[in-house]
């Protein structure tokens, strides 16, 4: 990976619906080059997908939360199904530490979010304890991992 594989994954994060003509001349190349380095990029498992990213507060889930979860471990695959199978779990992610996942969930209002934890969360296969903490307001959402490999 060179520098021109970065500066084309900059613009692709930026804007993933860019065309290849486009992104061929921000980056002073020509199309076919351009193409084959984002095809590599794909084949090799650097890009993974192309997303639209949506306003969960636009689509009416107005609370997000993050629940540290805490398993019996002897259940460790039935949750990880469970979580796989909810709607409200927007990412799960194990964990080292004092909680075993972290889950990022979405809710429509603090009933909701309090209905999701007691009846369903709660009452995932496995689970010991949770801790919550509501989501007040996004600080930072997502950086450039482009820029980040330029910078490391």
């Amino acid at each position: 990976m060179d520098r021109v594989d970065l500066a084309l994954m900059r613009v692709l994060e930026k804007d993933a619906r860019i065309s290849f003509t486009e992104l061929a001349d921000r980056l002073g190349l020509s199309k076919t080059p351009v193409w084959k380095r984002v095809k590599a990029l794909e084949a090799e498992g650097v890009i993974t997908d192309y997303i639209a990213r949506l306003d969960p507060k636009e689509l009416g889930f107005g609370l997000e939360a993050f629940i540290a979860v805490t398993i019996d471990f002897k259940a460790a695959e039935e949750f990880e199904a469970a979580v796989l199978a909810h709607p409200s779990v927007w990412r799960c992610h194990a964990m080292t530490g004092d909680a075993d996942y972290s889950l990022h969930v979405l809710a429509r209002d603090m009933e909701d979010m309090d209905r999701l934890i007691r009846r369903e969360i709660a009452r995932l296969p496995g689970v010991d304890r949770t801790k919550s903490s509501v989501i007040t307001r996004a600080v930072k959402r997502g950086q450039s991992l482009a820029e980040l490999a330029e910078r490391r």
